[in-house]
């Protein structure tokens, strides 16, 4: 096995892996370690099944089940821990997949929970080329380069999570438009975060649309969010995957952004998700 740290803000890839083939329990110490270290880590060649995705994801703690989606339904009902990220329809019309085929804005996975997700991983089963890429921001680094005026500003401030809405901007089942963000559904988080291991600050903003900052006017809160955003997601802080078949992504869900380009709809597009079970600290 190869560990390559990328020359990019954040990642790194994993080489000469089968995850088809037995993995010591080192290997897996040394591959966390790998993703804990770069946040985002990329293994490509991978032909895998439902089973063995599964196991993989195993060694990063316990699956997470997928959260609802605007059909709600599962769509392997086999695999209720695997969630199908696709725009394919089948023979009746009816989605294989969530999201479709339209840009997914920036975001952190599932953070209107209060335990959101603490690992996300994805794998490519059918992709086009060259379309639907995901972008990830590194939200230490997008910390570090906030003004020192907006670091004392937004230190002890909470957000609201919109928990209505996914990263597609589709209405969940079961809710219902909100008016205003500061009536929005959602847990609560700060929007710093720091590492009780290295004291290290990051960011914590989750998804932009309907988000809201406890204790601020409506326009104080989107001003200083859009504020924040403008610098959570610039180049100088984010790493793009472009995806071919076989690749599987592993991310840290609670220190990045991530977000998803639109594709041609008359494209295929099927990946297999599986997330991790999230604790009390956000860490």
């Amino acid at each position: 096995m190869e560990f390559i740290q990328h020359d990019a803000p954040l990642s790194g890839s994993i080489k000469d892996i089968d995850l088809n083939d037995f993995i010591s329990n080192q290997a897996k110490t040394n591959i966390i370690k790998f993703v804990d270290n770069n946040l985002v880590v990329l293994i490509k060649n991978q032909f895998i099944n439902e089973y063995k995705l599964k196991e993989f994801s195993n060694f990063f703690g316990e699956l997470d089940p997928p959260g609802p989606n605007p059909y709600g339904i599962n769509f392997l009902p086999e695999h209720p821990e695997i969630n199908v990220i696709s725009n394919v329809k089948n023979s009746k019309g009816i989605p294989i997949g969530n999201l479709g085929d339209g840009e997914a804005t920036w975001h952190a996975d599932m953070t209107y929970l209060k335990k959101p997700p603490k690992y996300g991983i994805l794998y490519a089963v059918e992709v086009p080329k060259n379309q639907g890429n995901t972008h990830f921001a590194n939200m230490y680094k997008a910390y570090d380069n906030l003004p020192n005026n907006l670091k004392k500003i937004i230190d002890d401030k909470i957000i609201i999570h919109d928990s209505s809405h996914n990263s597609a901007g589709m209405l969940r089942k079961g809710f219902e438009k909100v008016s205003r963000p500061d009536l929005t559904p959602g847990a609560h988080h700060p929007a710093v975060i720091t590492n009780p291991h290295t004291n290290k600050k990051r960011l914590f903003l989750g998804r932009r649309p309907n988000a809201y900052i406890l204790g601020l006017r409506i326009n104080e809160s989107e001003k200083l969010l859009n504020d924040i955003w403008h610098y959570a997601t610039t180049d100088e802080v984010t790493w793009t995957q472009n995806w071919e078949v076989g690749d599987l992504l592993i991310w840290k869900n609670l220190y990045v952004l991530h977000k998803r380009d639109a594709f041609d709809p008359n494209s295929r597009r099927i990946m297999h998700r599986t997330q991790i079970k999230g604790n009390d600290n956000l860490n």
